[in-house]
């Protein structure tokens, strides 16, 4: 099989609020056809599209309750067509976002398994009586909890029983283990493969199997009286199964990539099973170990005191995963998907040095080694929200923290944090212009629209010749020409001075050329010196950078991509 997807430079759209073509407040299918010049003139080629299927949009369409047929809000199967189409005309190639773990709980496999326990459909989910505690009261069978904060159990009363979701309790797990369930999810696949998808990014693909001795958790139980240990479902042997038979059944038969969502404490070694070229189900799998390198996490309630990039933890992190997976499997690097903040914001800094911290992360990532993917809005420098009601966001993980430590804070810290770390940061609509809404729509969006639209948007950037938006278009440029391409493509990667506590500095060479990249994450002037004495500046954060070697003085969130001459 060809390995075009090597070369290729990823970008995620989340499509509810990418853009908006028929003027009713909701990003559809339309839109994104008609930014497709757009995306092709950023230099990207391969567009992950998030999930567009039938939908009650529980959480913004990751339950779906029809495979096979586009939810109204986004448009027509039809308009599926259309864009593959036109993407495919202008060489951009798109994968899907495919949801193997759970459907809707009006899905209508679940809605027949919930009423009926000698249906098929019932073998498709996975069930559980509840136990009575010492009180006489009825319990889940497990003390686990979900990834919503809540327990990894609901009950149903029409067959009196529990059944799992390590998410929302309108997203019921499927059964992975039941032969027939397996079996009705290859079709899915097999079915937008013959529409003319070129590969998919499996969501949650860690947590199909589950331990099914379903016994208690003795990890400490966290304010909801529930055990956050993600051991219970995730990477567990007979995962490797299910995967290998997709792999045979449908995979391989068809020039596409694949990318695997593979968090819950995954490893490098962990990673191969999904990803090594020779035996592995998947191209490249995604992991979170980068996503929160800053003193924070989503879970836990964190003051701005605490919010600093470790840079040699961020640094490591890049590399460890390198040094493990280089010679057998393939990598993709970001900085973020729809589950996280905004990077600016989050390793940063858009209030004093917006332009040059973007442009810095810019640098940083789309150099590195493996396949890079961009999440809309970051190439402009998006920002995390600055909503100032909770009523704002809409992110069920919020709702749930909420009412789980509403007690215990003053809920300005809570805010806070939220717009710290909600999902909504990454969800808010794509900032095209100065327009009303953003130029995202004609109507008032369904996510409410950040406020800096004015200033930050592509409209602004695209005249701006110093803007981020043509800092990541020259970046790309960079990364494909024909003189750079096979060093940023092929070339060894390796830390420089790993132990800085400030400079993020990295190597690219081959045999005909070596590369350094060298950036400063902080908001001061840093001193650093580079093993080289004669360099060409390929590209900086700064327009009126001239780096003197050996010893540079990187002003605030500097970066610079230096071609070594000697």
């Amino acid at each position: 099989m060809k390995t075009w997807w090597k070369e290729a430079v990823g970008y995620q759209i989340y499509p509810r609020t990418f853009y908006d073509a028929n003027g009713d407040g909701i990003g559809d299918l339309k839109g994104i056809t008609l930014k497709l010049d757009y995306l092709k003139a950023l230099g990207v080629d391969l567009l992950w599209i998030g999930p567009f299927f039938k939908s009650p949009m529980d959480d913004n369409g990751y339950d779906v309750s029809d495979y096979y047929a586009v939810d109204p809000i986004f448009g027509t199967l039809d308009d599926a067509r259309e864009l593959i189409q036109e993407a495919h005309q202008r060489g951009l190639r798109i994968i899907l976002d495919l949801v193997l773990n759970h459907t809707s709980d009006e899905h209508p496999w679940f809605i027949e398994a919930r009423r009926n326990q000698e249906s098929e459909e019932h073998s498709y989910y996975i069930w559980k009586k509840g136990r009575i505690n010492a009180q006489g009261q009825r319990i889940p069978p497990t003390n686990w909890s979900s990834f919503f904060s809540d327990s990894a159990w609901c009950y149903n009363e029409a067959t009196d029983e529990y059944y799992m979701k390590i998410f929302s309790e309108k997203m019921p797990d499927l059964n992975w283990a039941e032969p027939k369930l397996r079996e009705r999810m290859m079709e899915v696949a097999r079915f937008w493969l013959d529409e003319g998808v070129d590969g998919f990014r499996v969501d949650a693909v860690a947590h199909l199997a589950k331990d099914l001795r379903f016994e208690d958790s003795t990890m400490p139980l966290d304010a909801q009286g529930n055990a956050p240990d993600w051991s219970k479902f995730s990477n567990l042997p007979a995962l490797f199964d299910y995967l290998d038979e997709l792999k045979d059944k449908v995979l391989r038969h068809y020039d596409i990539v694949t990318v695997g969502e593979v968090g819950g404490g995954a490893s490098p070694q962990m990673a191969l099973n999904y990803a090594d070229a020779q035996t592995g189900a998947f191209n490249m799998v995604f992991t979170f170990d980068h996503c929160w390198a800053n003193g924070i996490s989503a879970g836990t309630v964190s003051f701005p005191e605490q919010v600093k990039t470790d840079v040699i933890a961020l640094k490591k992190t890049f590399a460890a995963w390198y040094e493990g997976l280089h010679e057998r499997a393939w990598l993709p690097v970001y900085w973020l998907n729809h589950d996280h903040p905004r990077v600016v914001s989050q390793y940063g800094d858009p209030v004093h040095y917006h332009k040059p911290s973007a442009k810095m992360l810019c640098n940083t990532l789309y150099l590195m080694y493996g396949t890079p993917f961009m999440y809309n809005g970051e190439e402009i420098g998006m920002t995390n929200v600055d909503y100032t009601e909770l009523s704002d966001f809409q992110d069920v993980w919020v709702k749930n923290l909420y009412e789980g430590v509403k007690d215990q804070y003053p809920l300005a810290v809570l805010m806070e944090h939220f717009r710290r770390t909600s999902r909504d940061n990454a969800r808010t609509p794509m900032q095209w212009s100065a327009a009303p809404n953003a130029g995202f729509s004609t109507q008032t969006p369904v996510s409410k629209v950040n406020g800096n639209y004015r200033t930050i948007n592509v409209e602004a950037q695209d005249r701006d010749p110093n803007s981020i938006l043509n800092h990541y278009r020259a970046v790309l440029k960079l990364r494909k020409s024909a003189e750079y391409k096979p060093v940023f493509i092929e070339g060894e990667f390796a830390l420089l001075d790993e132990d800085h506590p400030d400079v993020f500095a990295y190597r690219r060479d081959n045999s005909e050329k070596t590369i350094f990249v060298v950036s400063n994450f902080t908001g001061k002037d840093t001193e650093y010196t580079i093993p080289a004495r004669h360099v060409r500046c390929l590209l900086s954060s700064y327009p009126d950078s001239h780096p003197q070697p050996p010893t540079l003085i990187l002003r605030p969130f500097e970066s610079v991509v230096l071609d070594v001459l000697d």
